[in-house]
């Protein structure tokens, strides 16, 4: 499996949606391109969702696709958007971490690759998981 790191994850043909380099970087944000397509992590406590309780979907940044619902939204406490469940079996994958001298779990958009944060086993029930969600990755849209 790729990192986003590498150059070529871009063009991994496991995701149905492709863009070069150029095009992430010309449709992302500065901030953007760097936490979904580099694997960067946002300041605690300085993303717009951290603290955002509105009822609607949580999208990926990079293809749209919805990944969370706000009923599965809790305060973690930890300064990033938390959620106890995706919005769909599959709507993200589970990619194991290695960096920083830890092992954890990343999560990525399952269409797009788009790096979204981490997963741990911390969370509420009925889960029991976190799913600890940079907002730069994601884009809210409000329930009508």
């Amino acid at each position: 499996m790729k990192s986003l790191t590498d150059p070529h994850a871009h063009d991994d043909p496991r995701y149905a949606v492709h863009k070069s380099d150029a095009e992430w970087r010309a449709r992302l944000d500065p901030q953007q391109y760097e936490v979904a397509r580099r694997a960067a992590t946002e300041r605690p406590f300085s993303g717009r969702y951290w603290d955002h309780w509105e009822r609607g979907r949580y999208r990926c940044i990079g293809c749209a696709a919805e990944l969370f619902e706000s009923q599965a939204k809790f305060d973690a406490g930890c300064g990033w958007p938390s959620f106890w469940d995706q919005a769909k079996d599959g709507a993200v994958e589970r990619v194991p971490d290695h960096s920083h001298g830890m092992v954890r779990v990343e999560v990525r958009c399952s269409r797009c690759g788009t790096h979204l944060g981490h997963v741990f086993d911390d969370g509420p029930a009925p889960s029991g998981e976190r799913y600890c969600i940079n907002s730069a990755a994601i884009h809210f849209d409000p329930e009508t």
